[in-house]
C-alpha cells in the first residue's frame, strides 16, 4: 500500500527496484508479435507436417527412399514459415516499440516520461487528455478529469473522477487532467483479465484465411474415405506390399495442399515487413487485408488531411472593454496540457501576470469548448462560435463568414461569477473576440484522396469543427461533394436507416460528436459497406474501434493507437495507398497460388477414385509428384505469392478458386489417367506407362500455371519475370527427362517418340479444355488498378 509521501512524491528509485524485483510491474505481452516457442510450434507442430511425417515414415520403412523426397517439404515449410515469421516479429515489435506512447509517471518528486512495461505497482501516474490507462489504481488528484470506459463498460457517456475514485485500465481521458496511484498492474489489471486470450497474438477477421481453413477442413474429411478406398484397390491389385503401399502413398501426399497454409502466411508475413519499412505498424497480420477491402474511408479532418499543429491568424476584438489579449493568455496557460489551439495562442500571448486560476472546466468535443474562473478577473470561456453565441449576437454572423474560408473560428467569451459549476447551462455570455487559426494541409493530401477517388473508394469527411470551415477545406482538396457539408447537430441519431441515407448522399460532415462518428460506422455497416475509419485524437477511439479497419496516427492519442489495427508511426497520410496496395497484393496473389495448391487436390482426389473403381496402379510414384508439384507449384507459388499486383479485393475468395480448381484438378486427372492406362496397355512396364502419365500431369498442370500466372503485358508492357518464370519450369522439366541421373532418381524412362507425343497430346487436349471451361466459368475480372502515387514530402512537424 502506497504511503502519504509516496502520494505525493512519488516512488523512490529504490522502491522502483525492489518492485521490478517481486515482478509487480506492467509487463505483458504485445498483442502484434507472440513468442519464438510459439512460432516454432505454430510452424512445425501441423496437422499437414504430421499426415506427411507418418507417410515418410513409412516410405523410408518399406518403399524407396527416392520416394521419401517429398518428406523435404516438411522441412521447407517449417523452416521458410518460422524465418519469415520471425521477420515480420522483429518489425513488429521493433515498431511497437516507437509507436508505444509513453507514461509519464511521478518518481522522486518529479515527473518523468517512462515506457508503459516499466510502470510498477504504487506508481503514480499523471494523466491528460488522450491518455491511455495501462494499469488498475486510484484518483489522488483531479482537474476536471473526466474518464471514458466504454470500450469496457458500453456506457457512452464519460465519467467525472475525484480523489478517491477508482480508474481501471482500457478506458481512457477525453477532458481534464489528473494524478492516480497504481494499484493493479500487468496480468492482475482489470483489462488484462478481460483480454487475456484476445491479448495474445490473434488475427483479426480474414475471409482469405477463413476459406483456406474450409478448404482444408473439407480437404481433411475427403482424405479419410477416398485414401481407404485407394489403400483398398492398391492392395487387392499389387504383387507387393511395398508397391501398394508406394502407390497409396502417392495419391495421399498428392491430395495434401501442404503448401497453401504456408504461402498464406508467407504474404502475410513478407506485407508486414514491406508496411514497417514505411514505418506503418500493422498491430494484426491479416489487418492489410482490410484496407484492400475497404469501400469507405472515413476521415478525420485534423490530423488526418491537416497537421496537427495550427497558427493563430487574427484576433478580433469584439469588446474594446475586455481584456482581450491577458485573457487569452491567461486562458492558454492556465492548461496544464494545452491542445494544439493553446499552443498556437501562447506563441502570441505568452503570458498574463496577476490572473491566477481558481477553477477550470477542461476542453472536450462532446462540449466544445474551455473555461477558467481567476480570482479577479472572472470567468471566461474559449471555443466553437456557434456552440457559444446566439444567432443576431455580436460576432455570430463574421464567425460564420470566416469559417467559410477553411480557417478555424474561436469564441471568447466573458461569463458571470460561477458559471463554470453548471457547465450544461453558463447562462448569458458576453463575447469578447473572434480568434482564427489557419490549418496546415498535408501537402501529400490532395494526391492521397485523388487515388482513393480512381480506386472507387468513397470518402467521408468528418469533423468537430465548423460544417463551413470543413467544406472549405474539402473543396481546395478537390473532394467531390465537399460543397455541401453538413451539420452534424442536424442528424436523426435514432434513426439509422435515415442517417445511413444522408451519409450514402453526401461527404462532408461537421460538429460531430464522438459518439456520432461511432453510430456513422454503424449505419454505413448497415448498409453493406466495408469502413475503415483514421483519426489521431481521443475523440475517434470509439469510431476505430467500431470500424472494419482503424488507422491511427503515430503522433495520436495514446488510446487512438491502442484501439488501431494499423498505426501510421511517420504520420504520412501518404502510406495509406501503399497499405491497400499491400492489401490488395496479398488477396490477389493467395488466390493465385491457391488455385495451384487446389488444382493438385482435385486432381489427386479424381484420379485416386478413378484408380481405385478401374484397379489400376496409381498413375505416378511419390517422387514423380515431387518433380511435377516443384515445377508447377511449389517454386512458381513462392514468386506468385511475393509479385506485385494492384487487382480490386472482391468478395467471393472460395467461388472463384473453385471455379478455376474444379475444371482443372478434373481435366488434369482425365487426361493423366487416360495417358497413363494407355500406355499400360501396350507395354507391362509400370515405369514406363508412369513417365507417359508424368509427361501428361506436367504439360497439363503447366498449363494451369500459365493462367494463373497472367496477366504478362501490364500497361502496354511485357512483364518478362512471369514470362520466365513460367518458361523456366518447362526448361527444368526437359532436363530433368533429358539427364540420366535425373531420369534414374525421378525413375523416368522417356525415349519412345509416339508414346511420348501420345502423352504430350493428352496434356495439351486437357489444357485445351481447361482454357475453354475457364472462359466459360470465370467471369470478367476487373483490371489491374494503377500502382500507389510516389512518396511526397514528409507532413509539416506536429506541435505537441
Amino acid at each position: 500500500m502506497a504511503t502519504q509521501g509516496q502520494l505525493t512524491a512519488g516512488l523512490t528509485a529504490g522502491e522502483v527496484a525492489r518492485r521490478v524485483s517481486l515482478g509487480q510491474v506492467n509487463d505483458l505481452p504485445r498483442r502484434s508479435s507472440r513468442s519464438l516457442s510459439a512460432i516454432i510450434r505454430a510452424n512445425v507442430f501441423t496437422l499437414f507436417n504430421a499426415v506427411i511425417g507418418v507417410l515418410w515414415v513409412l516410405i523410408l520403412v518399406f518403399g524407396q527412399w527416392q520416394d521419401g523426397m517429398f518428406g523435404l517439404i516438411i522441412v521447407a515449410n517449417s523452416a521458410i514459415g518460422i524465418v519469415q515469421e520471425l521477420r515480420a516479429k522483429r518489425t513488429l515489435d521493433r515498431l511497437a516499440v516507437v509507436g508505444e506512447a509513453p507514461v509519464r509517471v511521478r518518481r522522486d518528486g518529479a515527473e518523468l516520461e517512462i515506457p508503459p512495461r516499466t510502470v510498477v505497482l504504487d506508481d503514480l501516474v499523471v494523466l491528460g487528455p488522450g491518455d491511455r490507462l495501462l494499469v488498475d489504481g486510484e484518483v489522488t488528484s483531479s482537474a476536471g478529469l473526466e474518464i471514458d470506459e466504454s470500450l469496457l463498460t458500453g456506457e457512452a457517456d464519460s465519467v467525472h473522477k475525484q480523489p478517491g475514485d477508482a480508474v481501471l485500465s482500457g478506458s481512457f481521458v477525453v477532458a481534464g487532467t489528473g494524478i492516480y496511484v497504481a494499484t493493479k498492474v500487468g496480468k492482475e489489471a482489470y483489462a488484462a483479465k478481460l483480454a487475456e486470450e484476445a491479448s495474445k497474438f490473434a488475427l483479426a477477421h480474414s475471409e482469405l484465411r477463413d476459406g483456406v481453413n474450409k478448404f482444408i477442413k473439407y480437404i481433411t474429411w475427403l482424405v479419410i474415405p477416398i485414401g481407404l478406398l485407394l489403400i483398398y484397390s492398391q492392395l487387392n491389385r499389387a504383387t507387393t506390399f511395398d508397391e501398394a503401399l508406394t502407390s497409396t502413398v502417392a495419391g495421399i501426399v498428392t491430395m495434401i495442399p501442404e503448401g497453401l497454409v504456408l504461402m498464406t502466411s508467407i504474404a502475410f508475413a513478407v506485407g508486414v515487413v514491406r508496411l514497417g519499412q514505411r514505418k506503418c505498424l500493422v498491430q494484426e497480420l491479416p489487418a492489410i487485408e482490410g484496407l484492400a477491402r475497404v469501400d469507405v474511408l472515413c476521415l478525420d479532418k485534423t490530423g488526418t488531411l491537416t497537421a496537427g499543429g495550427m497558427d493563430l491568424s487574427e484576433v478580433i476584438v469584439l469588446d474594446d472593454d475586455l481584456p482581450v489579449p491577458d485573457a487569452l493568455g491567461a486562458l492558454a496557460n492556465a492548461d496544464p496540457r494545452p491542445n494544439a489551439t493553446a499552443l498556437a495562442v501562447r506563441q502570441r500571448y505568452p503570458d498574463s501576470p496577476g490572473w491566477i486560476a481558481r477553477a477550470s472546466v477542461p476542453f472536450s468535443s462532446a462540449r466544445k469548448w474551455s473555461g477558467t474562473e481567476f480570482e479577479t478577473h472572472g470567468s471566461w470561456v474559449l471555443g466553437a462560435p456557434d456552440i457559444l453565441l446566439e444567432p443576431g449576437t455580436p460576432g455570430y454572423g463574421k464567425a460564420a463568414d470566416l469559417a467559410a474560408t477553411g480557417l478555424r473560428v474561436l469564441a471568447l467569451c466573458h461569463v458571470g461569477d460561477g458559471a463554470l459549476a453548471r457547465p450544461d447551462d453558463l447562462g448569458p455570455l458576453n463575447a469578447a473576440a473572434l480568434i482564427t487559426l489557419s490549418q496546415r494541409i498535408r501537402p501529400d493530401a490532395p494526391d492521397t484522396l485523388a487515388y482513393f477517388a480512381r480506386q472507387n473508394v468513397t470518402l467521408k469527411i468528418i469533423s468537430g469543427d465548423n460544417p463551413e470551415s470543413v467544406s472549405a477545406i474539402a473543396t481546395s482538396l478537390n473532394v467531390p461533394g465537399g460543397d455541401r457539408a453538413v451539420d452534424a447537430r442536424t442528424l436523426p441519431e435514432d434513426d439509422q436507416d435515415k442517417l445511413a441515407e444522408i451519409l450514402e448522399t453526401h461527404t462532408v460532415f461537421g460538429r460531430v460528436t464522438p459518439q456520432q462518428k461511432r453510430l456513422f460506422v454503424g449505419a454505413l455497416q448497415s448498409r453493406g459497406h466495408t469502413v475503415a475509419m483514421t483519426g489521431d485524437g481521443v475523440n475517434d477511439v470509439l469510431a476505430l474501434k467500431d470500424a472494419d479497419l482503424g488507422v491511427a496516427m503515430g503522433s495520436g492519442s495514446g488510446a487512438t493507437k491502442a484501439v488501431a489495427q494499423v498505426v501510421l508511426l511517420d504520420d504520412s497520410f501518404a502510406t495509406l495507398p501503399h497499405v491497400v496496395g499491400e492489401g490488395r497484393r496479398v488477396l490477389a496473389n493467395i488466390e493465385r497460388v491457391s488455385g495451384l495448391f487446389l488444382t493438385k487436390t482435385f486432381y489427386a482426389i479424381v484420379l485416386s477414385l478413378l484408380t481405385g473403381v478401374v484397379g489400376l496402379a496409381f498413375p505416378f510414384a511419390p517422387r514423380h509428384s515431387t518433380l511435377v508439384n516443384a515445377l508447377t507449384i511449389g517454386i512458381p507459388a513462392f514468386f506468385l505469392a511475393l509479385a506485385p499486383s494492384y487487382e480490386r479485393a472482391r468478395t467471393g475468395f472460395v467461388p472463384r478458386v473453385l471455379r478455376l480448381a474444379v475444371p482443372a484438378g478434373v481435366a488434369c486427372a482425365i487426361a493423366t489417367f487416360a495417358s497413363f492406362a494407355l500406355a499400360q496397355s501396350s507395354s507391362s512396364d509400370l515405369t514406363f506407362a508412369r513417365t507417359a502419365g508424368v509427361i501428361t500431369l506436367f504439360v497439363a498442370t503447366w498449363w494451369v500455371l500459365v493462367l494463373v500466372a497472367r496477366p504478362y503485358i501490364a500497361d502496354g508492357r511485357m512483364t518478362w519475370w512471369r514470362v520466365i518464370l513460367v518458361a523456366s519450369m518447362v526448361g527444368l522439366f526437359a532436363l530433368a527427362m533429358a539427364l540420366p541421373p535425373t531420369r534414374a532418381l525421378f525413375a523416368l524412362q522417356p525415349g519412345n517418340a509416339i508414346n511420348d507425343l501420345t502423352a504430350v497430346g493428352f496434356g495439351v487436349l486437357a489444357a485445351a479444355v481447361l482454357t475453354l471451361a475457364v472462359t466459360f466459368t470465370h467471369r470478367k475480372k476487373p483490371p489491374a488498378e494503377p500502382p500507389p502515387p510516389p512518396p511526397r514530402p514528409a507532413a509539416p512537424e506536429r506541435v505537441r
